[in-house]
């Protein structure tokens, strides 16, 4: 077979399996200083959490699926980094994108997470920010604008956006 049509029949291949998870962005990726777009979304418990009643809080936004290796990474540091910086002005917020629960709980079974869970099965809510790889992590100001945005999670970046985060939210050492 053609070498060209395959790197392009994967190309084609990898965009319709993105469009079917709903990880396609509808719009442009968001940017630091843009209004982060609203959400409510369930939470295991069965409670309902919006973005709207997180106002006043800086918000950690961290889209994952249990298919992403690097979420795997990310998940320990964000429960650390919730552990240090979590109180009444910050929170780790993370948005699952799997289509079947179940296999978010299997992959949450093997990791405590320690901060609140939501998700969009839909894939809404992750398009509406322009989401495009896995993980994806947004630090929303308490006044719902977008000051950080971060792709991926490498274990070798760790202390350092820690510490651009905790900057961000004013000056905390993580």
């Amino acid at each position: 077979m053609n070498p060209s049509f395959l790197r392009s029949s994967r190309r084609v291949l990898a965009a319709l399996l993105l469009a079917a998870a709903g990880l396609l962005p509808a719009a442009d990726a968001l940017e630091a200083g843009q209004p982060a777009p609203a959400f409510s979304l369930p939470a295991a418990d069965g409670k309902t959490v919006s973005l709207a009643g997180l106002r006043g809080h800086y918000v950690y936004v961290d889209f994952w699926a249990s298919w992403c290796g690097p979420c795997k990474q990310s998940f320990p540091w964000m429960k650390a980094l919730q552990a240090k910086l979590g109180g009444p002005h910050f929170e780790v917020v993370a948005i699952n994108v799997d289509e079947k629960r179940a296999d978010a709980q299997r992959f949450l079974g093997d990791t405590a997470p320690g901060f609140t869970v939501l998700f969009d099965a839909q894939g809404a809510t992750p398009s509406a920010y322009g989401v495009q790889g896995m993980p994806t992590s947004f630090l929303v100001d308490p006044d719902g604008k977008v000051v950080l945005v971060h792709q991926s999670f490498k274990d070798s970046e760790r202390e350092a956006l820690a510490q651009k985060i905790a900057a961000l939210i004013g000056g905390a050492k993580p």
